[in-house]
């Protein structure tokens, strides 16, 4: 057989096939009409700029939309996932190749691509394979839903619906195929290896006549139901097929650390967000991308401890409240519209929104106000979310509603809040003072030195290094590796004032905004371009807030400045500690900003016996429970994140937890001692270890200071 003349005949059995291009038209019409809707509410959101970048966009698109990274780290999600993916993806460009090839003759064309070698590697084989693929992809997810039940998922009819639809698509087609192939004794039918199955079954069951009758019924209801099926997409769930992709090209770039927006509190008519109009487009897009998989609501601490937030509701609840509220919203938009001149609908530049015709903050119909005060803001959802919606930047701004309009929060963050507006820091009740750490270490304090630019770096101590007394010895081991290493540095001492992190994260950002431009007042008027800091919420802020109300620093993590220093040999270890040791991930270090490797490479460093890695780590981590202002919340017993981290740390039967973050040493020590009973387990910041493992010396812990600690370093 002559292989360049493979092909088929498109329309075998099947007479008037116009119907099929009448019912193509008011498909393609409803379909689009659905999505029209989506996009017209969209466009009820405040302006933000997601198109800029365009190759750094395409890359991400590439990597999560068509090569569905983040969706395949589960083994069995990727399985059954990528073949409705790429099934239909593949399925798909099939049904172009047919139009173009038997369609084009209409236009002139006559463009037969469907011949040949194109026609039996593409057109036969990989489209069997893949459609094979398809079918047992919407077998699997039934499976996984209904036989597993998984309990992170929406369970609804809708979901059992387009399992079967998509199951019917596939099995319907290869019906078809080999009803076709037994009929016609198609030579070429070895190179369709799945329908030459349903061939070889039906001609032993049936005859051709039966067969050729099925064939057609068979034909024109495998039409009707993929018509009905994209007509149908727009106004389900499925719709994430187009609004997913959308909004992974559209997503934040910039890590989750810098995901919060300013405001303009000139311009500002309310503080925060309590109207779907007052979010953003893209805050609305994430609401219809959602697929509902519930992996946010999986990975979330305060979830994981039975709290009420869930930011997989979160997402829905705003979503259904924003279908609901069509009408509203669209009157809103087309007043605002109109007020700001534009007569578009669209907001004016700069302009702040419309006001709170749709609240999104009401327990019966949306979001609670207790779910939002239980976040921790680890961006754990962010993280694990396959379609990078922003669940975080919505809470916030919920948050700050809340707290700056309503003076609506939890008694532990007011005082936190209380304490900062009249002491620069959230310790209320604390004893110590910024300079009592240091005692006895002769430090530079900038404010003291006849030249504060003689200054390498600026040691910035932080208000959980500076006032908590467990976290004097963190803050102590880094100033003394410093000195060893013969690095240049001073301290604000009692200059330094709370960088703002709490302030913002609970929801006052007119705290901490007036904070923030304090201490860049401060650092500018030193001329400081270097900091260095033990705590990572403080790196955050320097590194991603900071910059938004001009303060430009190169900050280091003391984790980051330590491993350069020992890798430039300026601190050579040479103890070992010969314990095994865990290391605990802050949040603000490794998911907010992506930092892994110098914390470890610090406690390598410090030669443990081994360092273990539990699965719950590097960007994948579990929230100590301090973040987001919960570190001053007094919780319920049975429902404390930071004993949930440490049974999860303990069970690594490590002897010391390594942390890089003065609220993750606290809350850790608090929930490890709680758990342990009387096993014998060590909190120990990796300064500490390394300092530990530099041995004698100028920087070395003195014996008082060791005998001081209440549990045993490395």
């Amino acid at each position: 057989m002559d292989v360049s003349q493979a092909t088929r005949e498109v329309y075998w059995n099947i007479t008037h096939v116009w119907v099929m291009y009448l019912l193509l038209l008011p498909t393609v019409a409803i379909g689009f009409w659905g999505f029209y809707r989506r996009y017209r509410l969209w466009r009820v959101g405040q302006p933000v700029v997601r198109f800029d970048r365009l190759g750094e966009r395409c890359r991400l698109f590439l990597r999560d939309a068509l090569g569905q990274a983040r969706n395949n780290r589960n083994r069995f999600t990727a399985v059954f996932h990528s073949g409705l993916f790429a099934g239909f993806l593949i399925l798909f460009a099939a049904t172009v190749v047919v139009l173009i090839h038997e369609d084009s003759k209409y236009i002139g064309l006559n463009l037969e691509i469907m011949r040949g070698r194109f026609y039996l590697v593409f057109q036969s084989l990989i489209v069997d394979l893949f459609g094979l693929w398809f079918v047992l992809g919407s077998v699997l997810a039934a499976w996984r839903r209904y036989g597993r039940k998984p309990k992170q998922l929406v369970y609804t009819d809708e979901s059992a619906w387009i399992l079967l639809a998509l199951f019917g698509l596939g099995v319907t087609g290869f019906l078809i195929e080999g009803w076709r192939i037994a009929v016609t004794d198609d030579p070429w039918a070895a190179w369709s290896p799945v329908g030459w199955l349903v061939a070889q079954a039906s001609d032993a069951a049936v005859g051709d006549s039966v067969m050729r009758a099925a064939h057609r019924g068979m034909w024109w209801f495998h039409m009707v139901l993929a018509f009905g099926f994209l007509a149908w997409v727009p106004y389900t769930k499925m719709a994430h097929i187009v609004t997913s992709p959308l909004n992974i090209f559209t997503a934040n770039l910039d890590g989750y650390g810098r995901s919060l927006k300013t405001i303009d509190f000139e311009k500002a008519t309310t503080l925060g967000v309590n109207s779907l109009a007052e979010l953003s487009w893209k805050d609305l897009l994430d609401l219809d991308a959602c697929t509902e998989c519930g992996r946010c609501t999986a990975v979330c601490p305060a979830n994981t401890v039975g709290k009420a937030l869930s930011p997989r509701d979160i997402i829905l609840d705003l979503r259904d409240l924003m279908h609901r509220s069509e009408e509203a919203l669209l009157g809103a938009a087309a007043a605002r519209g109109a007020a700001s001149g534009n007569g578009d609908g669209k907001p004016a530049a700069g302009g702040v929104g419309a006001p709170a015709a749709v609240p999104i903050i009401d327990p019966q119909t949306a979001v609670s106000p207790e779910a939002l005060f239980q976040c921790t803001t680890c961006a754990a959802c962010m993280e694990a979310c396959p379609v990078h919606i922003e669940q975080l930047p919505k809470i916030i701004d919920a948050r700050r509603w809340l707290v700056m309009e309503q003076a609506e929060f939890p008694e532990g963050m007011v005082k936190a809040v209380t304490s900062m507006e009249s002491r620069q820091h959230p310790f209320a009740g604390t004893q110590f003072n910024r300079l009592d750490w240091a005692k006895g270490l002769e430090l530079d304090v900038l404010a003291e030195m006849n030249d504060p630019k003689d200054a390498e770096v600026l040691f910035w101590v932080g208000c959980g290094g500076a006032l908590v007394e467990r976290n004097h010895r963190t803050v102590r081991a880094t100033a003394k590796l410093l000195q060893q290493a013969g690095v240049k540095f001073a301290i604000l001492g009692r200059e330094e004032s709370c960088t703002g992190d709490p302030a913002r994260r609970i929801g006052n950002e007119f705290l901490f905004e007036m904070l923030a431009k304090g201490n860049i007042e401060t650092l500018d008027g030193y001329g400081v371009k270097k900091v260095v800091t033990s705590c990572p919420h403080c790196f955050n802020t320097f590194k991603n807030d900071y910059p938004q109300h001009g303060g430009q620093y190169e900050v280091y993590h003391h984790s980051q400045y330590l491993e350069r220093l020992v890798a430039e040999k300026r601190l050579q270890p040479s103890r070992e500690a010969g314990r095994k040791v865990v290391f605990h991930d802050p949040c603000y270090l490794a998911r907010h900003n992506g930092e892994v490797a110098a914390p470890r490479s610090v406690i390598d460093a410090s030669r443990p016996a081994e360092r273990v890695e539990i699965e719950r780590s590097g960007k994948k981590g579990f929230c100590c429970g301090g973040g987001g202002g919960m570190a001053f919340v007094d919780e319920p017993p049975n429902q404390r994140v930071n004993q949930e981290r440490a049974q999860q740390l303990l069970d690594a039967n490590a002897e010391v937890v390594a942390v890089a973050c003065p609220f993750c040493t606290t809350m850790l020590e608090d929930g490890i001692n709680a758990r342990k009973g009387d096993r014998q387990v060590a909190i120990v910041d990796v300064a500490e270890l390394l300092l530990d493992a530099v041995g004698e010396g100028p920087g070395s812990l003195s014996a008082s200071e060791s005998e001081s600690q209440t549990t045993p370093s490395a």
